[in-house]
């Protein structure tokens, strides 16, 4: 056996292997411990730095949604240099609206092409294996 202070103990004492496995099992403890503190701090700092990132998406697409009320402005007043105002505005949320009524479409169909949303190829493949198993069953006890 290896001297206790070779094995990190007392000195001059010889350690018995019960006492070399509580002290292995105490420091596996204590380090499992001090790693969970850090992956809890790290997991905090991570989401802190996360929360400012998402805030700052928000505050982009606050900023976004103003500049396409501006730019949406700026075609209204460009249109009504060649026909009247009243007939610009209309113009430029006609088309608008053409485009969202669009993007709703293209939406709903891909939402349907997406439901239900059950794995159809693997809950098939499933059915196939089980079947496999059934007919595998049965042709052995025969």
């Amino acid at each position: 056996m290896a001297n206790a202070t070779e094995a990190g103990g007392s000195s001059g004492s010889q350690e018995s292997v019960a006492e070399l496995v509580k002290q292995l099992s105490e420091q596996a403890s204590r380090l499992a411990r001090q790693e969970a503190e850090l992956a809890k701090a790290e997991f905090t700092a991570k989401g802190k730095r996360a929360g400012i990132g998402a805030g700052m998406f928000g505050g982009a697409g606050i900023v976004g949604l103003y500049t396409v009320g501006a730019l949406t402005a700026t075609a209204i007043l460009a249109l009504a240099t060649a026909v009247a105002a009243w007939l610009a505005a209309l113009i430029v949320t006609v088309v608008l609206g053409a485009i969202a009524g669009v993007l709703a479409l293209e939406g709903k169909s891909k939402v349907q092409q997406a439901t239900p949303p059950v794995p159809e190829q693997a809950a098939e493949s499933v059915k196939e294996d089980v079947q496999w198993a059934k007919t595998r069953a049965q042709q052995a006890r025969r």
